[in-house]
């Protein structure tokens, strides 16, 4: 599918910089038009990838963090948002709800609320090279009859 446009943002895995990241997004999706909740959803879905990549690719350093957005033609987002940290060692664990690796004060419920608020999630890692997350969203037209 053909990009209409793109933006590709780099920061340090520090949690002050979760609320740039959202931000961010939500600015660069706006020019979809999306509804309230429709934002609302695409941020947080945001936050809890970024979140991920903050507290589980580096926990004892800070490394960096990539996201890629584009808008295709079909009015569809793309988030990526990518690590060089540790990786995932099993994806599909991972991805279940109320798992984690982030000690008792980590819900488990990130891939869940992130895969709850976008059309499709796809986690891509490999242990001691990074994660990948690669999210879409469609925004549909409020004009669109229903």
């Amino acid at each position: 599918m053909k990009t209409r446009n793109y933006i590709k943002l780099e920061f340090p895995a520090k949690s002050c910089n979760e609320a740039f990241a959202r931000t961010a997004v939500g600015a660069f999706a706006a020019q979809l038009d999306p509804c309230i909740d429709e934002l609302g959803d695409i941020k947080t879905a945001v936050s809890e990838a970024v979140t991920n990549a903050i507290v589980h690719a580096y926990p004892e350093n800070i490394g960096t963090v990539w996201i890629k957005l584009r808008i295709l033609d079909d009015d569809t987002l793309e988030i990526c948002v990518k690590d060089k940290g540790r990786g995932i060692e099993n994806v599909k664990k991972a991805m279940e709800p109320l798992f984690t690796t982030g000690g008792e004060e980590r819900c488990g419920m990130g891939f869940t609320i992130m895969d709850s608020f976008m059309d499709s999630v796809k986690v891509i890692s490999r242990c001691g090279k990074g994660t990948s997350v690669i999210m879409r969203r469609n925004i549909r037209s409020k004009y669109e009859s229903k």
